[in-house]
């Protein structure tokens, strides 16, 4: 095959406080469970039936790390986009064990938080590095910063551009 794509998109609970370790150089790397349930009708009984997945992930981007750390609580409802990594590890009596993995790293990955609990709406490590926002509009530092203004040839003046589309869009 010529191409291939390892992308994996969830929006879940997570099921428990995220665990913060630090490697040995103080780089930070986030765990966390999620949840992620669907529910149907049987046909034969009429009755509601769920069924829950649990999914590890593992944080190693610095920004989304932050923003776990401060604002990802049990309970909270997330949308992430990482990637599936198996690693191999032993257990305590040698025997050889993999775990499946949703790893977030690199500027392919996103985090955003998604009932607006707190004041970090989301992150992600898209161009610039990761950014936090929320839903009260606060952009972070990378859009922040003056759009370059256009030259006359071209028309229209300078200005910020985020805040131009900032406007009374109801979502």
């Amino acid at each position: 095959m010529a191409g291939s794509v390892n992308k994996v998109i969830l929006v879940g609970n997570v099921g428990a406080d995220p665990e913060i370790r630090r490697t040995q150089d103080g780089r930070p790397i986030a765990n966390l469970r999620i949840a992620t349930s669907e529910t149907w009708r049987d046909r034969n009984s009429g009755e509601r039936r769920e069924k829950t997945e649990w999914h590890t992930v593992v944080v190693f981007n610095e920004g989304l790390c932050k923003v776990v750390e401060q604002y990802v609580k049990k309970g909270a409802k997330l949308y992430i986009e990482g990637q599936l990594q198996t690693r191999k590890w032993q257990d305590q009596q040698g025997q050889d064990r993999y775990s499946t993995e949703v790893v977030l790293q690199g500027f392919s990955s996103t985090l955003t938080m998604l009932d607006g609990r707190g004041d970090g709406g989301g992150a992600s490590s898209g161009f610039g590095g990761g950014r936090g926002g929320s839903s009260n509009n606060d952009y972070g530092d990378d859009y922040g910063a003056p759009a370059p203004s256009s030259s006359p040839s071209r028309g229209g003046g300078g200005g910020n551009f985020s805040r131009d589309l900032d406007d009374d869009i109801p979502f």
